[in-house]
Parts: structure tokens; sequence; C-alpha cells
């Protein structure tokens, strides 16, 4: 059969191939066949609910199996899925789940009481279904009145589904501003575009062993799945817990043998950090990619180094355009430490385009807005037409020159007509793979308590995190500077890595000439701060 939407890879490789594993997670397999019966089942049981075609579906399940199984299920309803970070505040999620009008929220045992958190202190039509595993929530441990409870089964068929390749398959929420986060529209041929793509480019074959290292709300994980089920080949899903231990990610790669790792570069960087990769290590590894944020040269130049038979490739793209816009293949070893890596060029469907605030070309080498065009762009933005009119531009070269969208990085084209960023115009930052507006942060400052004034930069980063937030901040009158307290008040509104991880008490924020913190003034002296040696 041919693939027309994402659930069909897996149906076509139950096909093709049931007993072959898909999924491996831990001591837990499960083969093709499985995972198409039992997400029949599960989409039976969200039809039953009510769950029709473009219904919004939140999932509060930790990266797993039965994780993968909900997403599957959700789109052979017709469904768009929702996946949260099930670590994430409260207050975060609750905005997620007002923005997303989520019919069901999927949930397991160990998510319960934030489902109950979600689901009962706010007026919300949202109903909860619970997902069994190995042990489920009973009246004893939550109030709620489930829509249904999914053991887990399997069906033979799925429910009709007449869904078009343009449809949404998934939301995924970005920072925002505002404040608030941005829902992303995600479209089955988004993803495919991609995927067909990489299978070709990549040479993936059923023997492949793909990692599955990001958490599902974050758009790397997107390749991972699809690319692993449309070339039947095994995805060995991660534990965030490895993103702390350098050596046991080591240990994963080495002893599942895979045959492809993609991830974040802080990741990569604390691996080299800690000298965990021997040389000539992971033997069967093909491919290793990146994508989210720069690869310091000086971490590339170890791995590339230790793993001489390995290719190394550089993707790039911003959610807003799917998985990745742009690859490089890099094709030796750096020699110098400060040498840059490109973006590279489009991937297939793709365009990349430098352009000045007049929507021209800069002179050669020149330095201006990249944009992205072509197959991999989203819609928009979930019900917030004015922010994507603000970035997704139509036709801006008259009519039939297609969409584009302005990433607020900036580029340049070089003499090897390969595109290199060089930073971004607006407040957003990159820290450990993950998009971040400063600004969202600053707004969650102004209602927290103990803190009457409060500012937020980055300065880059060698280390892990990629990227140090700081925050300085004017404590309310009377009140003590306690980082710590102030930290944990913030975690309420913020994931974890939001947080500022360096603050400085002022007596008063410093000002430019036009009334404005002078966040210049506040680098210099957090940089001085971070960096005593040097001041």
């Amino acid at each position: 059969m041919t693939a027309k939407l994402l659930q069909d890879y897996v149906v076509r490789q139950a096909q093709l191939r049931p007993d072959e594993i898909a999924i491996v997670s831990g001591d837990e397999r499960l083969t093709y066949s499985q995972l198409d019966r039992q997400s029949n089942s599960l989409a039976w049981r969200l039809r039953a609910a009510g769950c029709q075609r473009g219904d919004r579906v939140a999932l509060l399940v930790p990266k797993s199996p039965l994780a993968i199984v909900s997403i599957i299920a959700c789109l052979k309803t017709g469904c768009i899925y929702v996946p949260l970070d099930v670590d994430s505040p409260r207050d975060r999620l609750d905005l997620i789940l007002e923005s997303s009008s989520s019919r069901l929220l999927l949930a397991v045992a160990s998510s319960a009481s934030l489902a109950e958190k979600l689901l009962t202190e706010t007026a919300r039509t949202t109903r909860v279904a619970w997902l069994k595993g190995e042990s489920e929530p009973t009246s004893s441990t939550s109030s709620l009145t489930p829509a249904f409870s999914w053991p887990v089964t399997e069906a033979a068929t799925a429910p009709s589904n007449a869904g078009r390749p343009e449809d949404v398959a998934h939301l995924l929420f970005t920072s925002g501003s505002t404040g608030r986060p941005k829902g992303v529209m995600i479209t089955h041929a988004n993803v495919m575009s991609f995927v067909e793509w990489a299978i070709s480019h990549f040479n993936y074959t059923p023997e492949d062993r793909i990692s599955g290292h990001p958490p599902l709300h974050f758009d790397l994980s997107t390749f991972d799945i699809y690319g692993t089920f449309a070339a039947g080949a095994q995805l060995y899903l991660a534990s965030a817990k490895l993103n702390v231990l350098p050596h046991k990610v080591a240990e994963f790669i080495r002893g599942n043998e895979l045959t492809q790792w993609f991830s974040v570069p802080s990741l990569l960087s604390y691996m080299a950090k800690f000298d965990v990769v021997r040389p000539h290590d992971f033997p069967k590894l093909k491919r290793l990619l990146w994508c989210g944020e720069r690869f310091p040269t000086p971490a590339l130049i170890y791995w590339m180094k230790r793993l001489p038979h390995v290719e190394f490739t550089n993707l790039y793209g911003p959610t807003e355009t799917t998985i990745a816009s742009s690859f490089y293949r890099v094709p030796e070893c750096p020699t110098a430490e400060d040498a840059p890596i490109p973006i590279g060029i489009p991937c297939g469907g793709e365009s990349l385009l430098v352009l000045d605030e007049r929507l021209q070309p800069p002179s050669a080498g020149g330095v201006g807005d990249l944009y992205i065009g072509g197959v991999g762009l989203s819609p928009g933005y979930w019900n917030d037409p004015e922010r994507t009119r603000a970035v997704f531009l139509d036709e801006p070269f008259g009519p039939g020159s297609g969409r584009i969208y302005k990433t607020g990085d900036l580029a340049s084209v070089g003499k090897d007509d390969l595109v290199y960023l060089h930073g971004r115009r607006d407040s957003q930052i990159k820290s450990r793979g993950y998009r971040i507006e400063l600004g969202e942060i600053e707004v969650a400052l102004q209602t927290t308590s103990g803190i009457r004034e409060a500012a937020v930069i980055a300065i880059e980063s060698s280390g892990f995190e990629g990227a140090v937030i700081c925050c300085a901040v004017v404590p309310e009158r009377g009140m003590a500077f306690e980082p710590q307290v102030l930290r944990s008040r913030l975690s309420q509104r913020l994931p974890h890595y939001m947080l500022p991880s360096h603050w400085l008490r002022f007596e008063s924020l410093p000002l430019n000439g036009n009334g404005k913190v002078d966040k210049t003034v506040l680098r210099s002296q957090f940089y001085e701060s971070l960096h005593p040696e040097v001041s």
C-alpha cells in the first residue's frame, strides 16, 4: 500500500513484517503487528467517546510504547494529538489545554495527580481517559469520572477515516513572547514530505536501529517516530534520565547497537566534556544527526576524531517548518576549533532565502533575515491568525510565489553557496535544544511574589546548556533576595529548562536613553559575574 497519512506507515509495516520489532523501551518490545492492532483498539475507544476528525486529544503520557500507541490511535480516528510535557508546571499545561480545547486527556497512573489538578480545578469540558498499564488510578486516588478506561487490547481493524494529507496531525506548543505558548500546526503532508526525503537521502533500511532521544512534545521526535516506521526499522526509546548521565548515553548507543543517533548538540557536548566516547566506539553507528542549536566545533572535533566511520550531519529547521529545512554533511573533521559549521543547503522540496528588509537578497556575503519556504511550512499557529500573519508571509513575491516563514535568525550565503547562521534578531534563544522566548520568562516574573522589577538576558556558553539564562531582580521593599526561593516560585509557571540559572540583585534596573532597560549594561555585569577571571 502507498502511505497517504502518517498512520499508514504502521499499517503497511504490519502487513509486510508483522512480527518484526517496531519499538524497544528497556525490556519492553512491541512488534509492528502489536502496534497496529493495539492502536486500532484504542482508536475504537476514542471514536466511541465521541472523538471525530479534527478533534484534539491531549497526551499526558510519559515517553513509552503506550505513548506511541496513543499517537497512532489518535491519527487513526482523524484526531489531532497534543503531546504534553509531564514535567511541565500545571499553569503552563492549563494554557495549552485551554488553547487546544482538547476533547480528551489521555493519562496513566503516574500522571493521575496532575490530570486531577488540570481537570478539576478549572471550568473545562475536557474529559480524562485512563490508559491502563501495570496500575491505574482508582476512586481512592482520583475523583474524575473517566470517559473510558482502556486495558491494552487489540483489534484487527481501525475505524474508517476520511482524513487527508493536508489535515493537521499534531500541535506542538512552543515558547511565546506574550507569556502564552504558541500551538504550531503540523500536517500529515508536512511530516511525510521530510520523512520521504530523509529515507532516500540517508538510505534507511529495515535493519536500522534508530534512537528516540527527544521528548514527544519536541519536534525532533517526529522524525524518530515516523522515519523509523516508514523504513520498517526499530525505534529505541531513551529515558529522560539518561540526559544527566553521559556514560549511560554511551552505553545506550553501544549496548543497543544503534545505527543512528539524533539529538540536540548540548547532549553531545556534555558527553564530550566527560570523555565518554572511546576511539572507534559504537561500531554499528552509521549516522549521527543533530538539530535544534549550534554544535560547538571543539565538541564536534572530539566526536569526529573518535568515530571516523560515522557520517555527521547538521540539520536545521524551526518547529514552524516541521522537522528540518536544511542539511549539511560535515565532509571531514575540522582542523580549527573556531571553524564555522554551516546549516548547508535546503532539504528536498524546501527553500532557504536570505533577504533584507525590502525582501531582496543582500550584497554578496551580506547578513540578512533567513526565510524558509516549501513543503515543510506549517499552516500557522492554532487559533492565532494575528501571530500567523506576522511571520508567515503569503506570496510576498507576487501571485503563485508561495508562502515563506520569517525565522528570526540572521544568516548569510557563503562563497561556497552554503547558508551560515549569525544569531537572532529578537530575544529568542536556544538552550538544551529548546526554543525559549525570554519575554515569556519576564512575563512570568511579573507575577512572582517577592519581585518588584526583573529583566532577563542570555549569555552564550560553551557548556551543556548552550546559553545561560540570567535574571536581574529588584526585590520588593523589605524582601530578602533569595534566588532559590524565587526560582522555586517561578517553577510553578515555567518548565525547568526556562528557569534562570544565574541571578543578580539590583536596587534599580539600568535604563538607556529611551527609558528602557539597558540590557547591554546587564549583559556586561552578568558576564563579569560569570567570568571574574577576565574582569
